[in-house]
Order: structure tokens, then C-alpha cells, then sequence
């Protein structure tokens, strides 16, 4: 070998060790927690996510997606996300609820009523609640949603009098919601979410309020035979990066990653309705009775958590706070005068 050749030689072997360690360090590893099943429409998606941000970014931008709570309940996970153990994370509003409490009002009871409702309220409001999110530390990168929250009880419940007769399920962590229902009347017994099926078959609950998809999905409804026909509150989420990471990912990518994740909810949104639909056909195939209500009985809902809302809001502390109360509820009072 002769000289030229032998340092066209070294050069590229330099340039070759020079670069490597380069490219290695500009990879960023984005861990992300979710309690959600791998095998449903949010595992999905969020494995669509990961691929398509390493896609977008020539793979500079790595995510890993931690299913299934094997990075631990949601306290846990958002103790990770601070300490930058976890960068990413799915939280559920009550989750969410520990990074920005006001979060908590979208899930008053019987405010919000349908999904056009919902729709309008996120688009007034996303904005201002992803930038109070972002002043605690952490970016929205979607919003998450999976169906709406209803009654499946062993007897019918038609009435709020009905429930107030039976003792009501409730996740011990729902430290909001439990105190809402409490206030309201209502008999709460906390039970984990792992040991609602033996409760009711050992008749310690008689009734519990769930999405009809993890209804069907845990076979709740087998032993609470009865779903009560109207929307208790949206089943609402997020998914958090926090800021440290955030910033690691260079400003180029950061408008398509958004894109990808803003075209992820709006995947999950269509998935969800068809899917809840879809579960609670299922349930009635096995025997799930819908206690369908009049109109009048629907508006007694309505009325019976009305005579509340003093209590609710303006309690030390408040069970849900009042400025974001009081905003959704115009935004619902306009909303529904255009509707008629």
C-alpha cells in the first residue's frame, strides 16, 4: 500500500470513530409509561407513535412504550416522569389531577353530556389547560379519551334516590370523586380496581362506575347486570412528556411530532366510539340490561347533582375548581342554547 493510499486509509477510519460516538449521542431515548393494555385501540396507537417519531426523525428520536403498569400505578409513574426515569407517560384525569388539579373539572358529574359537548369544551379550553401544564413542568402531546362513565349496578338503578340505596364502588385513589359522591348522598366503598369482581359477587358493592369498554373488558358486567342508560362524566386522559426531555428533541422535529400525536387522538377518538358501541352490544348478547330512562328521569339526574353544585365548587378545598367550572358551564349554557 502506498502512502496516499495509507492516509485516504486513516482519514476515513478517523472520520469513521469521529462521527459514531456523534451520532450516538444525538439519539434521545424517550421511555414512556402506560397503564393501558397492549392490545387495545391506545396500545395500538401509542406503537403507531413510536414508530412513526423514529420515522420522522431518521431514528434520532427513540421511543420505548411501557405497557400494561409495568412502570408502576400512575403516582408512581408521575414520581419516574419528575426525576426523568420516565420521560413520557398516559395518565387518566385523576393522574392528571396530580400535575394540574383543574384538570379534575372536565369530570364533574353530569356536566358535560355527549361527546359534541365534549368536543366544544376541549376546543375552547385545551389551550389554556396544555399551557397551565406546561408552567408545572410537563408538555401535552394528547389528549386521551376512552368512552364515557356509567353506572352497572346488580339492581336497576333508574333515579339518584335508587343509587343512593346501594353501596357504590369507588377506587380508593379517586380521592375527588369520592368525596363529589359523598357530598352528594351516595354510599362509597373503596374497593381496587383488581378485586371489583369479588366485591360484588361477595356483596360488599352493589353497584360501581365504569367505562362499558373495561365493563365488558373485565367482565364486570357479568355479576352488575344493569347499566344505567345516561353519561355520568367523560373518561379522560393525557399523555405528559416532561420539559427536560422536551427540550432534548431539536426544534425541527418538534411541529411533526405534534402532527403525529394530534392525528393519534384523532385515530383513538373514532376507535373509541365504535368501540364502547361495540362492547356494550357485546354485554347484551350476555345478558346485560340497558335501564333505559325517560326524559324526565334523565332531567332529575341533572336537577339532583344541580342542588349540589355550592358544595362542589366551593368547598375548602373545592372538590372540583370553580374557575374551570363555571367556564366549562358557559361554555355549555351557549352551547346547548345553539343546539336548539
Amino acid at each position: 500500500m502506498n502512502k496516499k493510499n495509507f492516509r485516504l486509509l486513516l482519514f476515513i477510519f478517523l472520520i469513521f470513530f469521529i462521527v459514531s460516538p456523534l451520532s450516538a449521542q444525538r439519539r434521545i431515548t424517550i421511555r414512556l409509561a402506560s397503564l393501558v393494555p397492549e392490545n387495545t385501540p391506545w396500545g395500538a396507537a401509542l406503537n403507531r407513535m413510536a414508530a412513526e417519531w423514529a420515522r420522522a426523525t431518521n431514528g434520532e428520536v427513540q421511543v420505548i412504550v411501557f405497557h400494561n403498569a409495568t412502570a408502576g400505578d400512575e403516582a408512581e409513574v408521575l414520581r419516574k416522569l419528575r426525576m426523568n426515569e420516565l420521560q413520557a407517560a398516559v395518565f387518566t384525569s385523576m393522574g392528571m389531577s396530580q400535575v394540574m388539579p383543574e384538570v379534575m373539572a372536565l369530570s364533574y358529574p353530569f356536566l358535560i353530556r355527549n361527546d359534541a359537548e365534549l368536543d366544544e369544551v376541549l376546543r375552547r379550553i385545551k389551550p389554556d389547560l396544555d399551557a397551565r401544564i406546561q408552567q408545572n413542568g410537563f408538555v401535552t402531546l394528547a389528549w386521551a379519551r376512552a368512552g364515557w362513565v356509567k353506572f352497572f349496578s346488580r339492581t336497576p338503578v333508574s333515579t339518584p334516590n335508587d343509587l343512593r340505596r346501594v353501596r357504590l364502588a369507588t377506587d380508593a385513589n379517586d380521592e375527588q370523586l369520592i368525596q363529589a359522591f359523598r357530598i352528594m348522598g351516595y354510599q362509597l366503598i373503596p374497593s381496587n380496581i383488581s378485586h371489583l369482581i369479588s366485591d360484588l359477587n361477595s356483596g360488599r358493592i352493589d353497584a360501581v362506575y365504569q367505562s362499558p369498554v373495561y365493563a365488558a373488558g373485565a367482565q364486570i358486567f357479568g355479576i352488575a347486570r344493569h347499566m344505567t342508560d345516561i353519561n355520568v362524566a367523560p373518561f379522560m386522559g393525557g399523555v405528559l412528556m416532561n420539559e427536560t426531555a422536551w427540550r432534548r428533541i431539536p426544534d425541527r422535529f418538534k411541529p411533526q411530532l405534534l402532527e403525529i400525536c394530534r392525528r393519534m387522538e384523532r385515530e383513538i377518538e373514532s376507535s373509541i366510539i365504535s368501540l364502547e358501541a361495540e362492547a356494550i352490544a357485546t354485554m347484551v348478547r350476555h345478558g346485560l340490561q340497558i335501564v333505559e330512562l325517560t326524559p324526565q328521569q334523565v332531567q332529575e339526574w341533572y336537577d339532583d347533582t344541580a342542588r349540589f353544585e355550592s358544595r362542589l365548587i366551593a368547598s375548602n378545598p373545592p372538590v372540583f375548581n370553580r374557575e374551570y367550572y363555571n367556564r366549562i358551564n358557559a361554555i355549555l349554557t351557549e352551547f346547548r342554547r345553539g343546539q336548539r
